[in-house]
């Protein structure tokens, strides 16, 4: 694992993973009271406190919409932990999505959209493929879309989450492998990869500026420098700098959102990159205590430390995915 972009991919496999138990705990007094301090990966407890699943719905419309699989029978009710199912060290789906993403442009030797959209099609109708109970809303419209008889291509939505960025290191890893190292060319795919399920001008400029981070990166640049240069958009260096003399719960939570709604959803994921810009392991659970959508936001934050200043092997060994699941 020398590339900066494989490194990315594992950042974000492992604080996904970290953040997993303590995924949409927006009561961090609940989430300290379930599991203290994090100090590594750990399994998920039910009940969850802070969990809303009892006011979901989705009801497959047919065959072609049955994404839930036995997950359904859990949807209406109180205390259900989104991830219920998950061992510690494993990565909830979006991040399981991304490790198919890898492998098969991998297989193919290229990126290939039309080739993605029938796997992730077959993934997410394959049942007991995933053991997720709760999946996201891009999800739900998406197949609900497959259902009505739209093609894949016609599935997506105007989404603005930021598990849109999920794939986004495994995708320009992937397109590194298979010899696509022209940035401009690599943000190309990104953009076209994130409209197929998230159709929305936030996601596609964070996409962007998250690719142009990690070729800074690449290029030997600082962490701090590239955010400075790709991340303004989002805060000022003047604000990360303010920001990282208060407690990361007051930043994120008070001053930034600790939901999933871009454009300040990466807003809170830069501000942890730039405070914890020396230290993946302070950066990662730094974020999965913060609460909220912390899997999502550990995407950027573990993809961009990892690329600057690389993961500490006693995360690799704990972790789920391992380097031979990358090239099978």
């Amino acid at each position: 694992m020398n590339s900066t972009f494989q490194k990315a991919i594992y950042g974000s496999l492992v604080a996904d993973a970290v953040a997993m138990p303590v995924h949409w705990y927006y009561d961090t007094q609940a989430l300290d009271q379930a599991y203290g301090a994090l100090t590594g990966y750990v399994a998920p407890k039910s009940p969850h406190a802070g969990s809303i699943l009892w006011r979901s719905k989705y009801q497959a419309r047919n065959r072609r919409g049955d994404i839930l699989h036995d997950q359904a029978q859990y949807w209406g009710q109180r205390g259900i932990h989104y991830h219920q199912f998950l061992g510690a060290g494993e990565n909830t789906i979006n991040l399981k999505l991304s490790v198919e993403l890898y492998r098969l442009i991998l297989a193919q030797g290229r990126y290939d959209s039309e080739q993605w959209l029938q796997c992730y099609v077959d993934r997410m109708l394959q049942p007991n493929w995933h053991q997720d109970t709760y999946l996201e809303e891009y999800h739900r419209a998406f197949f609900d879309n497959y259902a009505r008889g739209l093609a894949p291509i016609n599935c997506g939505i105007d989404d603005l989450h930021i598990g849109g960025l999920s794939h986004v290191p495994a995708l320009i890893a992937g397109l590194e492998a298979v010899a696509v190292t022209e940035v401009k060319s690599q943000v190309s795919a990104v953009v076209q990869h994130v409209q197929l399920t998230h159709r929305n001008a936030h996601v596609v400029r964070a996409s962007e500026a998250l690719c142009y981070m990690l070729a800074e990166l690449k290029q030997g640049g600082n962490l701090r420098d590239a955010i400075a240069k790709h991340g303004t958009y989002w805060a000022s260096v003047s604000q990360f700098d303010t920001w990282s003399a208060f407690e990361d719960r007051s930043v994120i939570g008070k001053h930034l959102t600790m939901a999933c709604y871009l454009p300040e959803s990466f807003t809170a994921s830069l501000y942890l990159c730039w405070k914890y810009a020396d230290d993946f392991s302070a950066g990662i659970l730094a974020n999965a205590h913060c609460g909220g959508d912390s899997c999502h936001r550990g995407v950027v934050v573990g993809a961009l430390l990892a690329a600057a200043v690389g993961i500490d092997s006693n995360w690799l060994e704990g972790l789920s995915v391992k380097p031979k699941d990358l090239s099978e």
